[in-house]
Parts: C-alpha cells; sequence; structure tokens
C-alpha cells in the first residue's frame, strides 16, 4: 500500500520529556521485540562566560559536548559507551532499571540479527529518494529523521546480500551508510548533540511490529538520491 504524502499518522508515545523516552525505549523492546540499551548522552547544559570562544555573548549557553570521554566525539550523545552494544536487551525490567538511573538517555537500537537494518544517508538525498519511491509505487517503511541524516528502516540483511547488490551499482557514494548486525541507530524521540531525532515517517500505531522492505527494493534509489546530491563529508553527524 502506498503511503500518501503530507499525512502523519499519528504518534507512538504521547507521553513528554523523560517519561517519553522510557515509553519508547519499552515499546520497542516489548512490543515489537527491539534489542534496545541507553546511549551516552550529553553533558548538562552550561553557561559560557563573557567573551568565552566561540563568541557567544554573556548568558548564552554553550554548545553541549557527548558524554564520553572523547572531546572530538562526532555523534555526540548519540552512540553507546556504557553499557556496550552487546548489552542491548529486550527485558522491560533491563530497560525500566537503565532509565531510571538515566532518564535523558539517548535510546539506541541494536540493529541486525532478528532487529531491523537500516540504510542511512543526508536529508536532502533522502527526500528525493522518498519522493522518487512513492512515484513509482515502492512501498517503504518507518524512516527516522535526525537534524541533517534520515534513515530508511529495512528488514534484516547479511554482508554478503549487501555486497552483492552493491557490486552492481556503478559508484555507492561514501555518504550512504549501511547499518546491519554490530551497529546502532538512535530511535525518536532522542536527544542527540545535533537536535532531537524524530519520525519522518512512524511505524503504524500498535503492538504489531513495524512491516520492513527488503534492502534490494530500495538501494537503488538511495544510491541514486545520493550521486545527485553533494556528499557532506565523512563525518558521521545526525
Amino acid at each position: 500500500m502506498r503511503e500518501i504524502l503530507g499525512r502523519r499518522r499519528k504518534p507512538l508515545f504521547r507521553r513528554g520529556g523523560r517519561s517519553a523516552l522510557l515509553g519508547a525505549a519499552l515499546h520497542c523492546a516489548t512490543e515489537w521485540q527491539w534489542p534496545v540499551l541507553p546511549g551516552v548522552g550529553l553533558r548538562p547544559a552550561g553557561r559560557q562566560p563573557a567573551g568565552g570562544r566561540l563568541g557567544l555573548g554573556l548568558g548564552e549557553r554553550a554548545p553541549r559536548r557527548c558524554n564520553c570521554p572523547d572531546p572530538d566525539c562526532v555523534v555526540p550523545g548519540a552512540h553507546p559507551f556504557d553499557p556496550g552494544l552487546l548489552a542491548a536487551t529486550t527485558d522491560a525490567r533491563m530497560v525500566r532499571w537503565w532509565w531510571a538511573n538515566r532518564p535523558d538517555a539517548p535510546v539506541v537500537l541494536a540493529t541486525g540479527g532478528r532487529a531491523p537494518c537500516a540504510v542511512s544517508l543526508p536529508a536532502v538525498a533522502a527526500s528525493r529518494a522518498l519522493t522518487a519511491l512513492d512515484h513509482f509505487g515502492v512501498r517503504t517503511g518507518p524512516v527516522i529523521a535526525g537534524p541533517t541524516r534520515w534513515s530508511l528502516l529495512v528488514a534484516p540483511y547479511g554482508l554478503p546480500e549487501l555486497g552483492e547488490l552493491l557490486s552492481e551499482q556503478d559508484w555507492v557514494p561514501s555518504s550512504l551508510r549501511f547499518h546491519s548486525e554490530g551497529g546502532y541507530l538512535v530511535l525518536p524521540p532522542s536527544p542527540t548533540g545535533a537536535g532531537k531525532v524524530r519520525w519522518e515517517r512512524p511505524p503504524a500505531a500498535g503492538p504489531a511490529a513495524p512491516w520492513l522492505p527488503k534492502v534490494a527494493t530500495i538501494v537503488d534509489a538511495l544510491v541514486r538520491a545520493s550521486t545527485a546530491t553533494p556528499d557532506g563529508g565523512s563525518r558521521l553527524a545526525y
């Protein structure tokens, strides 16, 4: 069934703030059986002194930095750290315990295995790809939108399948990235250093796990859209 542009599904998680993060984590883990864990998160916001670096004025907030030890983290707040990715679980008790201790933590999905995989690309290219897929009546699954990049969720795929698909392409832009076994995604409504992550195309409300397309049905459109869009560089920022 083709999705009608301009119409939004009802939001899955109506609660706001910290309770929305716990609600999202529990829904994904228990209803959809997607393994999740808390992301590293951001350091508390501070005040920038007058005359400080970056040219901020008196009383302005300094940019929020990642809570990990890397001062130059390219995905601030939006990655696993402690616990590590292998700790991802669908156990409700563990999820509640994590977010009781870290209520502001982003919700991180461990991709691959029985969980969704994804393909991510710059927001402009992703918008063009979705328009093309809609034009040809290709059904897409949920789409996650970060401030600069979007991720299209797809059914689990393995590296041999992906390698075969990409070998058929003349060129694969470096801005196109693949999230499969051993990878991760940050799920809405998580906060990151670049801004909040949201659903561009949300899953249908309800307990059933979202329908996901096969990567083979969408990869051509994503490659073409990325090729036609200037590469945003190698940084992994959301």
